[in-house]
């Protein structure tokens, strides 16, 4: 592959010196106010994962300037991301919060606690995650909102419509052929209704 430094002019002065070692004022405001974050891992071989964490403004609990805690809600019981950390503990994190087009990226090693007091602290209507991860950090920089704005994500007049994507219970029974819609359909509601904490 072509050095991608030698295709583009060298980053602006600002642009290199937002990077931050720890997490300033605005950073925490930011991740208080995010529902929403992207989490970026590889395993020991350099295999690549990205998966979807959401929850209430502020799910994510800022420790200190150097340390935040991400709590595992239900999913689907894959865990390629903490597979993924066990085996390389580095880690990138995205977090948007709706109507803004900037974001937020952090960078830094993760590892996975089961410590019931820190677990305690991240519960919801009493139910405690299973686990949650300690992240350090190690970079912290906003990023321009030109793909956000490029996209329009935040503008309702371009969000799909009702079926116009199909459904998920549609979609599982589909690949894997193991299921009917109406089955697969009933397992999504379910999980949606009963499984969220």
């Amino acid at each position: 592959m072509e050095n991608p430094r030698d295709l583009y002019p060298a980053p602006s002065p600002l642009a290199v010196a937002k990077q931050l070692d720890r997490l300033d004022p605005h950073a925490i405001g930011f991740i208080a106010r995010s529902p929403f974050l992207v989490i970026a891992t590889a395993d020991a071989g350099g295999n690549c994962d990205a998966s979807p964490r959401g929850d209430a403004p502020g799910f994510v609990q800022v420790a200190d300037a150097h340390t935040l805690l991400i709590p595992d809600r239900p999913g689907n019981n894959r865990v390629d991301s903490l597979q993924n950390l066990a085996a390389n503990p580095r880690l990138g994190l995205l977090f948007f919060v709706p109507g803004v087009l900037e974001t937020l990226r952090v960078n830094g090693r993760a590892e996975l606690t089961t410590d019931a007091a820190r677990l305690a602290a991240l519960a919801v209507d009493s139910r405690a995650p299973r686990s949650a991860l300690v992240v350090t950090v190690e970079e912290a920089f906003f990023h321009c909102g030109k793909a956000l704005k490029r996209s329009a994500l935040w503008d309702p007049a371009r969000h799909a419509q009702p079926g116009e994507i199909p459904s998920l219970g549609r979609i599982l029974a589909d690949q894997t052929g193991r299921i009917g819609v109406a089955e697969a359909e009933a397992r999504v509601a379910t999980g949606y209704r009963d499984h969220l904490y």
